[in-house]
């Protein structure tokens, strides 16, 4: 599904998986766009999280190759490699957090990693980044100390350390109420829209599908690769295919789709 007069900052081309003699999925091929929300759904062991980290570049795939800016990560040198963890921030499901260390160090640990910034400046860019997720204050308090939602916060806060150009997220409302879920839409649509900065996450959380996606890229086990993609109002409507259909009338959604990327840009 290409967009006119859009840049995909991330290009994957023919992506297969396996674990063994286990297919996850086969031949997967899509862009990703400068600037745009991308969501991952699918039933349990489709291979969302799968997909993920080969983007990530933390697995490598049985085939294929994952492109960020015309240059092939799969086959990179561990230089380029580095050169394109710099560019991107990830959030696992869990949050990730280091529980021995403070707010303030896990968030400082990739600016101390990757930069050669002075200390003064790392704690005033950690400083901001609490600021921008709501934590002021929280500096010195350990992830036991702080509740599900916070946490996930900071590891949001952690992601964005280095400024990425691309924001991976995994289940990232899993587990919350839906008040602090909504909160977490409402950050991400505000990141998003502030900095334009190019997001790939993984839910299946209805709500927050059709509130914070550009774009639905829905995964099938059976299938073992894509079978439906577009807008959540698009996948919505395309009631052709019982599994689409299945995931997305499990419940109304609670509000229009956000489709201020494609309508305004």
């Amino acid at each position: 599904m290409r967009q006119q007069n859009k840049k995909p900052v991330i290009e994957v081309k023919n992506l297969s998986a396996r674990f063994g003699s286990n297919i996850v999925f086969e031949d997967v091929s899509f862009d990703v766009y400068q600037g745009e929300v991308l969501v991952i759904v699918g039933e349990s062991g489709c291979g969302k999280s799968t997909l993920l980290k080969i983007m990530i570049g933390l697995q490598k795939p049985y085939a294929g190759r994952v492109f960020y800016e015309g240059r092939d990560i799969i086959s990179a040198s561990e230089t380029l490699l580095k050169e394109y963890r710099q560019n991107i921030g990830v959030l696992f499901q869990s949050g990730a957090l280091f529980s021995s260390m403070t707010l303030k160090e896990n968030i400082a640990l990739p600016l101390q990693t990757y930069t050669d910034l002075a200390q003064d400046k790392i704690t005033q860019i950690v400083k901001m980044k609490l600021g921008m997720v709501n934590l002021e204050g929280y500096d010195d308090h350990y992830p036991a100390e702080l509740s599900g939602g916070m946490r996930k916060r900071a590891g949001i806060a952690r992601a964005m350390a280095l400024d990425p150009h691309v924001l991976f997220l995994d289940e990232l409302s899993a587990g919350l109420d839906p008040v602090t879920a909504v909160g977490l839409d409402d950050l991400i649509i505000k990141t998003n829209e502030a900095l334009g900065t190019t997001m790939v996450i993984v839910t299946h959380e209805l709500e927050s599908i059709y509130k914070i996606a550009h774009r639905v890229l829905m995964l099938d086990k059976q299938a073992g690769g894509i079978i439906a993609q577009g807008t959540p109002a698009q996948l919505k409507g395309h009631m052709d295919d019982p599994r689409v259909k299945s995931f997305f009338l499990r419940q109304l959604p609670p509000a229009p789709a956000h489709q201020r990327f494609y309508d305004h840009k």
